[in-house]
């Protein structure tokens, strides 16, 4: 088993640690210190950043944010570092976002951060820069992470979810038990992808570019995806809001045209089957993750079922058939997934 493909299925320990830690004395108090830091301050924004993966799962955390009613935002650190740095005010909780608390822009955001800005870091090293020089560090408990990332991916996430349902007095016996059986979700798809795989491969054929569809929060997991594909298989893959693919992208849809879209029941699965079918309608290929049940037939769409429970638990679950078909897909081609060339697992320059 190669190095990337381990630490895939390290993703459920990783999970349960990270459980486990926000159940135990410790993890409690920090949670508490959060609250009482909000309450404290009384801040009127709360300000979400990071880069690469770090930034994407801000948006997820942001959008829960929202839909709990604790209004926020998710931007970039380096455009928050170099053009919108005004916005952090005495009356901001920042948020960064940093699997390793050593990424380039969050460091040097860090520097010019003003002292009266409150900041909780969220991130897999607990003595980094990042927790070093934050208010509060909130770690992820994925343990060592080499390769592109996927355990700490989804760790950070979760641990972002649980600041959000404790803010809003959410953090009970049912959110602790759907994350529990997220983790069992978790091993049951780890342990039977091999039914799927070579399907998958053989269905989207060669991918000279693909386009990868999401809404609501599996936007987060879209661009994760387009992210892991362009470092492991270096295909240009981009994620795409389902909500602006009709608005020009769609007109690249013709036979040729590859893509994967999620679609989780809640707000927005009519409109996600609804452009699984206007593509296939057009000659494109659709590789739809989902966790509705649905009975569509079409030789230009492969479902792949996962079983998560909600818009946000599908968000951190259907990263797996990715990383999945990244693996599997990256060793028919001869080469092993994971691996970088230009750059390095922490990016120490801008």
């Amino acid at each position: 088993m190669n190095k990337f493909l381990a630490e895939i299925m390290e993703q459920p320990q990783a999970l349960e640690k990270t459980l486990q830690y926000y159940l135990s004395e410790e993890g409690k108090s920090l949670l508490e210190k959060v609250k009482n830091g909000i309450d404290t301050n009384q801040f009127e924004q709360i300000v979400f950043t990071g880069m690469g993966s770090s930034y994407f799962t801000s948006i997820a955390a942001s959008t829960l944010f929202n839909n709990l009613g604790i209004h926020s935002f998710s931007i970039n650190a380096s455009e928050l570092l170099h053009y919108n740095s005004s916005i952090l005010t005495k009356k901001t909780l920042l948020i960064c976002f940093s699997q390793s608390g050593e990424s380039f822009e969050i460091i040097e955001l860090l520097k010019k951060l003003p002292t009266s800005v409150f900041c909780v870091a969220i991130s897999n090293e607990e003595n980094s820069t990042l927790a070093k020089s934050a208010n509060i560090i909130l770690p992820s408990k994925a343990g060592k992470e080499e390769m592109t990332s996927t355990k700490t991916y989804v760790s950070t996430t979760l641990v972002s979810f649980i600041v959000g349902w404790s803010l809003a007095g959410k953090w009970n016996d049912e959110k602790i038990n759907s994350i529990k059986t997220l983790i069992k979700n978790f091993k049951l798809n780890l342990e039977s992808y091999h039914s799927w795989v070579d399907n998958a491969i053989s269905f989207i054929g060669d991918m000279p570019a693909l386009s990868i569809i999401a809404r609501g929060p599996g936007i987060s997991t879209a661009y994760q995806s387009g992210l892991m594909f362009k470092e492991t298989t270096k295909i240009p893959a981009f994620g795409v809001l389902g909500g602006e693919f009709r608005h020009g992208p769609m007109e690249m849809v013709q036979e040729g045209f590859k893509s994967i879209l999620f679609a989780s029941k809640g707000k927005t699965l009519l409109q996600s089957i609804k452009m699984a079918e206007d593509i296939a309608l057009l000659g494109g290929k659709v590789i739809l993750i989902t966790n509705a049940q649905l009975n569509i037939a079409n030789d230009n769409i492969l479902i792949l079922p996962i079983e998560a429970q909600n818009d946000f638990l599908f968000s951190i679950q259907s990263i797996i058939p990715i990383q999945l078909f990244i693996d599997s897909y990256t060793k028919n081609k001869g080469y092993e997934a994971g691996n970088f060339i230009v750059g390095a697992k922490v990016t120490m320059v801008e």
